[in-house]
């Protein structure tokens, strides 16, 4: 659940910086949005995919360091950033 005082995100058009990165924490592919950590190089970002009818739209956040992009992604789970 989304909380009052949350974090906006800025969501930006995916971009190919790190070589190898991996996913290493999702949510549930079953949603419409669905929210992915990557790691990669000593630098993180999270990527949001909505599934649409038509396809799908893919937008990342820019890189970070991997211990930043953790504290993200929790405050992304509890609803403390959108």
């Amino acid at each position: 659940m989304l909380q009052r005082n949350h974090v906006r995100l800025v969501w930006r058009r995916p971009y190919s910086v790190l070589e190898r990165t991996r996913s290493v924490a999702w949510t549930c592919f079953c949603r419409a949005t669905v929210y992915e950590l990557y790691e990669g190089g000593g630098r993180a970002f999270l990527r949001r995919t909505v599934q649409l009818d038509g396809g799908h739209e893919i937008r990342e956040t820019s890189l970070l360091p991997i211990s930043e992009a953790r504290v993200i992604w929790t405050a992304l789970l509890s609803g403390r950033a959108r």
